[in-house]
This record gives C-alpha cells, sequence and structure tokens, in this order.
C-alpha cells in the first residue's frame, strides 16, 4: 500500500492536501518535541525548592504573560505573517541559548533563583509556540477542512510529546552506542530543542509557499498595525468574550481535578516509586486514547457531531466525573476521569477549539487568540490553585465547587456552540 493510500484511509482527504497536511503535522511534531524535551528540566527546577512554590511560580508566569502579549502584538503588527512567526521562533532559541550559557558560567548554576526563572520561561514559551502555530493553521485552512484534518495535526503534536519525553528519559539515563554509554546533561538539551525551533521554521516557510502567504505587512489577511487591536476586539466581541470563558473554566477545572490527583496518589501509594508508576501509568494510557482518537475518530467526531455537539463532551464528562470522585475518591475512580479528560481534550476538544478561529479575521487570530491562549490560560490555573483554600475556609467541598464550574462550563459551551453554528467555508 502506498503512503497516498494509507494517508487516506486514515484522513478524509481531498486531493492536493497531502504535502500541506504532513507539512503542518511535522510542523507541530517539533515544536512539542522540542518543548518535551525540556519540560523534565523545568519540572524538576520548579519544586527544587519544594513543591509549596509552584503557586508562587504560576503567579509569577501570569506577570509574565502580561508582559510578553504586549510585545508579541508589537511584532504582529510590524510585520508579515512569513516573518513574523520565524522571527518569534528564532527568539526563543536566542532565550535557549542564554539560558544554557547562564545556566553553565554562574556560580552554583544560577541557583533557585535562575531555575524559577526557567520555570516561568518554559511555561511562557510553550503556550506562546502553540498558540502560534495554531494561529497559522485557523489562517490557511478553511473550516471545512479543519473539521477533517486538525486531528491529524494534532496527532503530529502528540507524536512529538512521547517522542520527547522518551528521548530525554534515555539521553539523561544514558543510551549506549556500540562499546559506549552516551549520557547527556539535561542542560544540553536546551541546544537539541533550539535545533527543533529552527527546523519548525523550516516547515513555517514551506507552508508559506505552499499557501501563498504575502511578504507585504499590513496586506489581505495580514494584522493590521494596531498594537490594543486583540485587546480591543475581546472586549467589544461576544464570540471571543465566550472563548474566553471556555478557555478559564476548562482550566480551572483541570487543576481542581490535578490538586485531587496528587490527594488521592498520596494516599494510594506511600513511596515515591509507586507513586511516580501511577502518574506514568495515567500518561500512557492517555497517549494511548489520544492517538488512538486522532488516527480514526477525531476527523469523523467534528464533521458529524459538528462543533456544539464537540464543544459539550468534556464539560458533560467533567460534570459526570467529578460527580463520581465526589461520592467515591479512589484512585480508580480518578484514573478513568482523568484518562478520558486528557486524551479526549487533546485529541478533540483542541481541534475543534482551534476551529472556532477560523472564521475570524487576521486580529482575532493572531492578537486575540495569543491573549487567551497565554494570560487567559494561565489566569485559569492560578484561579484553580488560589481557589481550594478560598473554599476550605468557607467549608465548600472541593467536589461541589468542581462541579459548579463544570455546569457553568457546559452552559458557556452551549452558547459558543450556537454562535459558532453552521458556518460557510471561507474563500
Amino acid at each position: 500500500m502506498t503512503p497516498a493510500r494509507l494517508l487516506r484511509r486514515l484522513v478524509l482527504l481531498d486531493e492536493g492536501e497531502a504535502p500541506a497536511l504532513l507539512w503542518s503535522a511535522l510542523y507541530f511534531f517539533l515544536l512539542l518535541f522540542g518543548f518535551y524535551l525540556l519540560r523534565p528540566v523545568r519540572e524538576a527546577m520548579g519544586i527544587a525548592r519544594g513543591a509549596d512554590k509552584l503557586p508562587w511560580l504560576m503567579t509569577g508566569t501570569l506577570l509574565a504573560m502580561a508582559l510578553a502579549n504586549p510585545a508579541f502584538a508589537a511584532l504582529v503588527s510590524r510585520l508579515p505573517r512569513r516573518r513574523f512567526i520565524p522571527r518569534t521562533y528564532r527568539f526563543f532559541a536566542l532565550n535557549m541559548l542564554a539560558f544554557f550559557l547562564a545556566f553553565r558560567l554562574l556560580p552554583n548554576h544560577g541557583g533557585a533563583a535562575l531555575g524559577y526563572a526557567f520555570y516561568i520561561w518554559l511555561s511562557v514559551f510553550n503556550l506562546f509556540v502553540v498558540s502560534v502555530f495554531w494561529g497559522l493553521m485557523s489562517d490557511v485552512w478553511t473550516e471545512v477542512q479543519g473539521k477533517r484534518l486538525f486531528g491529524f495535526i494534532a496527532m503530529g503534536g502528540t507524536l512529538g510529546a512521547i517522542a520527547g519525553a522518551a528521548v530525554t528519559g534515555a539521553l539523561t539515563k544514558g543510551v549506549a552506542l556500540g562499546g559506549l554509554r552516551l549520557k547527556v546533561e539535561p542542560l544540553s538539551l536546551l541546544l537539541l530543542s533550539m535545533l527543533t525551533l529552527e527546523l519548525a521554521v523550516l516547515c513555517v516557510k514551506r507552508l508559506a509557499a505552499i499557501f501563498h502567504l504575502g511578504d507585504v505587512a499590513h496586506g489581505e489577511r495580514e494584522p493590521g498595525p494596531g498594537l490594543l487591536e486583540g485587546l480591543r476586539l475581546i472586549t467589544t466581541s461576544r464570540y471571543l468574550q465566550l472563548i474566553c470563558a471556555y478557555m478559564l473554566l476548562f482550566t480551572i477545572t483541570s487543576t481542581f481535578l490535578y490538586l485531587e490527583q496528587g490527594r488521592i496518589v498520596a494516599g494510594a501509594f506511600r513511596d515515591t516509586a509507586s507513586r511516580t508508576a501511577a502518574f506514568a501509568q495515567l500518561d500512557l494510557w492517555v497517549n494511548v486514547l489520544t492517538l488512538a482518537t486522532q488516527v480514526f475518530l477525531t476527523g469523523r467526531l467534528i464533521t458529524g457531531l459538528g462543533i456544539p455537539v464537540v464543544l459539550s463532551i468534556l464539560p458533560v464528562l467533567s460534570l459526570a466525573g467529578f460527580g463520581a470522585l465526589w461520592l467515591w475518591p479512589t484512585f480508580g475512580v480518578m484514573a478513568l476521569f482523568q484518562v478520558l479528560r486528557r486524551g479526549l481534550h487533546y485529541a478533540v476538544d483542541r481541534p475543534a477549539r482551534e476551529i472556532l478561529y477560523i472564521p475570524l479575521g487576521p486580529e482575532e487570530r493572531y492578537k486575540s487568540k495569543p491573549f487567551i491562549d497565554t494570560f487567559i490560560y494561565r489566569g485559569g490555573d492560578l484561579l484553580g490553585v488560589w481557589a481550594p483554600a478560598a473554599f476550605a475556609a468557607l467549608a465548600i467541598p472541593l467536589g461541589a465547587a468542581a462541579m459548579a464550574c463544570s455546569g457553568l462550563w457546559l452552559g458557556i459551551s452551549g452558547a459558543l456552540g450556537r454562535r459558532a453554528g453552521p458556518r460557510q467555508p471561507r474563500a
């Protein structure tokens, strides 16, 4: 069977779409491969002085997002897409080189302060590069194409995440090559991640050629010069406000589940090794579910059920899952809920959410969207981390609060789905 015929069995593919689809999937693979090379380094630095510092690191990340968004909007306002996207990635690559040199040259590798700065920076990096990626995808593909193809493109990112984590584990533990054992110190992964960003830039250039992206700022379908236009559009657009609310409630409930997961795992397993094995098992099943769904179901689900129904899947699941956890707070219930929720988010909810931006203009895609994907996202994390203490003071069970948020999220998904509705493909 030829590669083209195999691809057609996996994806609802039309004539001429295969090259751009494969470049898009490779682009996302490289981005998440590079991030997951560094994610374990970030996590270790985040808890170097105790896990109690994480809420403060999330607060710092939110402040960094507030500073990064105007700078990115200024870049977007001055350059065309085929230029500001590569410059964004190369800026982050230079940051990686700066961190590598700082860790190497400063006394005590820069201490905890530099580690915390890296934690915050990598959190900003991840959200920005992925947001820019999906902004371009919603720009170059039509809505009809997005429903069929975004699941496969997202699969590229899933494979990149799995490969990045595997490579990091193998290189830091040591890999046997003939009679030699190759072992890489974690900081050297910064240089490898720089390479993946440059390869991602090559993908952007190839897609720019395929889709004939212009090279002149402020041209047709290019962002305009208004620095604050993205924020203005959010304050005036009910559609964008509903997307903000959807994102906020998703991240709040995700953080609630993350906290419950930590509490349940800590109670069910008594030592670090068994807890680590439990987390690894959860990640394995999430990846299995995500890949299986992306390969065989995502495009068909979004095309067959429609965006309004797909957007309600996670809120309904969360409402039922938090209710079950409240009644039966066991590892089995938590594991089933977490695997289903994370797997369906990556495989179905995220691609559907990105389709919401396709009918919008370049200002929304490249100015409003990064603000929503970064600042609003981290704002939900922050609320989710600090809210349980307030609920405890008011004697409100976390399960009840989580179900209330899930119910509100379901209402928001219905309102957003009605506004998204069936739309005509963009010319």
